[in-house]
């Protein structure tokens, strides 16, 4: 009995280590295959929720300044309408002039700006990466001079030895460059005060400065009070045309969203022109300016959409010149460089 007893444990001992040693082996022999399968199988919900992942929305970064058409897409939404079905978030960033537009640029926090030719320029010659894609106004009375009623300077030579305020690298910059030139001055006959607009406003205003060379709503706002035109872009033949630039790296990655801004832009060129009264109430409660001061400002604007023309780079180029030969800036370029119409070309269906 006892026999048997034994021979039933050991045949029952034997047979649990065998099962054991076969469980080892067979657990040994498997797990390569086990951490594969897995691995697959990670791999694999990795790739689904990769998949299902929601694209990261485009920030679309827009400069503005002074009272334009951005203000009105600003105001309706019409941008962020438009970006927001092509999954793009607009991100707005107003500014004093055009100079500060290319240093935003420059720091990758700007994609986009309306700016005017002498920024441009300066852009260009800084190195800042941008493609000039549209013009925007003509400018031929995009920028003036004016002085104190009470100034006695009756032409440009008259400000030989005066102070006039103006912002650095700006359009207004620019054309007092070369009203300069054009009536028998050296730039450097001028005594150049740099100041933004708000901060030469208030320099003009307190007889500071003896002219301010600058644009609109500036320039219609200080008649008002008393100032006197010296001279603008139209009286001597000077055009200060206006731009729409873009960041070159974003044109690269995202053509089809700077084709849309294009489109979007001059849609709402067509509905202010189809609804000028209601543009101009609006520009005017956004300024402060009266309503029939802010449609004679708008009109003057003469705002168009159109590709960047031989005749436009003709005049740029002339200008580009003659910066460089005054010592308005250091280097000499080629304005064709940074031009590219096919955006516009494209959102125009030209």
């Amino acid at each position: 009995m006892y026999i048997n007893k034994r021979r039933t444990w050991l045949t029952s001992v034997s047979l649990s280590l065998v099962l054991a040693f076969v469980l080892v082996l067979t657990g040994c022999g498997n797990n390569n295959t086990s951490s594969s399968v897995a691995a697959d199988a990670d791999s694999k919900v990795s790739e689904d929720t990769s998949s299902n992942k929601p694209k990261e929305k485009i920030t679309v970064n827009i400069g503005y300044q002074g009272v334009g058409l951005l203000n009105l897409q600003q105001e309706k939404g019409w941008l962020e309408e438009a970006f927001a079905k092509a999954g793009a978030e607009v991100k707005w960033s107003e500014f004093p002039s055009g100079p500060p537009h290319f240093e935003a640029i420059a720091a990758d926090r700007l994609d986009f700006g309306l700016v005017g030719n002498g920024p441009v320029i300066a852009g260009q010659a800084g190195g800042v990466q941008f493609k000039e894609i549209a013009v925007l106004s003509d400018g031929k009375r995009g920028d003036s001079i004016i002085v104190h009623g009470d100034s006695g300077i009756k032409r440009i030579s008259d400000l030989k030895g005066k102070k006039v305020a103006v912002a650095k690298g700006s359009s207004a910059y620019t054309f007092v460059y070369r009203a300069a030139v054009k009536d028998g001055l050296k730039p450097s006959d001028i005594d150049l005060i740099q100041l933004q607009p708000d901060e030469a406003q208030a320099a003009f205003a307190s007889k500071a400065v003896d002219a301010w060379a600058i644009w609109e709503p500036y320039v219609s706002i200080a008649q008002q009070q008393g100032a006197v035109l010296l001279a603008n872009g139209k009286q001597l033949d000077l055009a200060s045309p206006s731009f729409a630039i873009v960041r070159t790296e974003f044109a690269k990655e995202h053509p089809e969203l700077v084709k849309l801004f294009l489109s979007e832009y001059k849609k709402g060129l067509d509905w202010q022109q189809e609804h000028l009264d209601e543009a101009v109430e609006l520009y005017a409660g956004l300024k402060k300016i009266e309503p029939a001061l802010m449609k004679s400002i708008i009109e003057k604007q003469n705002p168009i959409v159109e590709p960047v023309s031989d005749a436009y780079l003709k005049a740029q180029q002339e200008t580009a010149d003659l910066l460089f030969d005054t010592g308005g800036i250091k280097k000499k370029i080629d304005v064709k460089e940074v031009v590219d119409n096919t955006f516009v070309q494209e959102a125009l269906g030209k």
